[in-house]
């Protein structure tokens, strides 16, 4: 893993299966990267499956990885992620530490080897932060939750 620009970063990835398709950009559209079903999967509404995605990568120290559902993963499949949004820090980065999707069935489904049920994308972490208690932040309120969306 090397850095080759300033843009740029390397992540050496380990397929655990022949199956899916190597990962790739779908340029133009998204600087999102799908994640493949490496396993057919059928579930009963109600079941929690664990779904491999077939990978195992090294990400950049400093960086994890943001996996999230794509946006047609519950039409296409009735499938939920159960942990919304998941997280892989770059420890997490051996050579059968596979990639899975965690998800719930509200519908009886069948997701079969090589479809597309979520996405990543790499984020630098967090800087870190102290917490400074004061009494007044000195802003105007805003009106509270969801106070953006009135007429």
């Amino acid at each position: 893993m090397k850095n080759n620009s300033s843009d740029t970063k390397e992540i050496s990835i380990r397929y655990l299966t022949d199956e899916i398709e190597e990962l790739t950009y779908i340029d133009g559209k998204s600087d999102w990267i799908d994640l493949r079903a490496a396993r057919e999967m059928t579930l009963k509404k109600g079941e929690f499956a664990l779904i491999p995605l077939g990978v195992a990568m090294k990400l950049p120290q400093g960086y994890e990885a943001h996996i999230v559902p794509r946006s047609s993963t519950f039409k296409n499949f009735g499938i939920i992620q159960t942990n919304s949004q998941g997280v892989i820090d770059e420890s997490y980065c051996g050579d059968n530490d596979q990639w899975f999707m965690p998800a719930l069935a509200m519908r009886d489904t069948v997701i079969h080897v090589n479809d597309r049920i979520c996405q990543f994308r790499i984020m630098e972490h967090q800087p870190r932060i102290t917490f400074h208690r004061v009494s007044e932040l000195g802003n105007p309120d805003r009106g509270g939750h969801g106070s953006t969306g009135k007429a």
